[in-house]
């Protein structure tokens, strides 16, 4: 396997939105940790998995903290196409009527609030996944290790999803009142379902809008995966340093 497939492997997502201040690639031997058996630090002192996997799980939980960070700053949804929220799919010509008899105004006001309302919501995410990143063995290491480019962030979908859903549903519920989402979305479905000869629709808002944040917030992650895994070169704290070594 070559060197940066090694190293990326290992860093992940979670150096890629550090302070610059240093570069370092990092290395380590992987078959060791394969093995069970102990790597070596550039000292030559021995290193055990324990501490590779601490440093792994370092790596991930500074990951999921910017990532959520991103999304929970005004405009982390809004202002970025790949994760934006828009109307749900099967209701797209509501906006298409509304726009026709000149109250687009009112879909704009509804997009807008919605993703205000996942990025309020996408506070709560880095607790929920620096919990599941704790909880991480040795062996979901090493799995993550061996994995695919997106096998932290399938790790952090498989064990989160639940309690994110769970963390969310009623954040978003309050924040889509809070920013007057709710507000906006039935003047959009008031005003089409007065239109003649229509079927009437009103689609679960909460629902939506809490599928759609989780969707964006795991893509933002993988992003992020992927991003590591090509580039590991930045600057890491002192356990990493140690776990994945400083190579110059």
């Amino acid at each position: 396997m070559k060197l940066r497939s090694i190293i990326a492997g290992a860093l992940l997502l979670g150096t890629a939105t550090l302070p610059a201040s240093g570069l370092y690639a990092q290395s380590f031997r992987l078959g060791d940790i394969f093995s069970g058996s102990k790597g070596t630090e550039p000292g030559g002192s021995s290193l055990s998995t324990n501490e590779i996997a601490s440093g792994l799980k370092e790596a991930l939980t500074i990951g999921a903290q910017n990532a959520s960070n991103k999304l929970s700053a005004t405009n982390g949804f809004f202002g970025n196409p790949l994760v934006k929220i828009m109307l749900p799919e099967e209701v797209r010509r509501v906006e298409t009527a509304l726009r026709n008899i000149g109250m687009g105004s009112l879909v704009d006001d509804a997009v807008l609030k919605l993703n205000r309302a996942a990025e309020d919501a996408s506070r709560q995410a880095a607790p929920i996944f620096v919990n599941a990143i704790t909880s991480m063995s040795i062996t979901d290491a090493v799995g993550i290790l061996r994995g695919a480019d997106n096998a932290a962030t399938q790790y952090l979908e498989r064990t989160t999803t639940t309690s994110l859903t769970n963390a969310f549903r009623p954040t978003i519920n309050n924040s889509l009142n809070k920013v007057g989402a709710v507000t906006a979305w039935n003047k959009v479905f008031t005003a089409y379902n007065r239109l003649p000869m229509i079927q009437k629709v009103n689609p679960d808002l909460t629902g939506y809008v809490t599928s759609k944040a989780l969707q964006g917030l795991f893509l933002t992650i993988s992003q992020e995966e992927a991003k590591i895994r090509k580039d590991p070169a930045a600057q890491v704290t002192s356990l990493l340093k140690k776990v994945f070594g400083n190579k110059q």
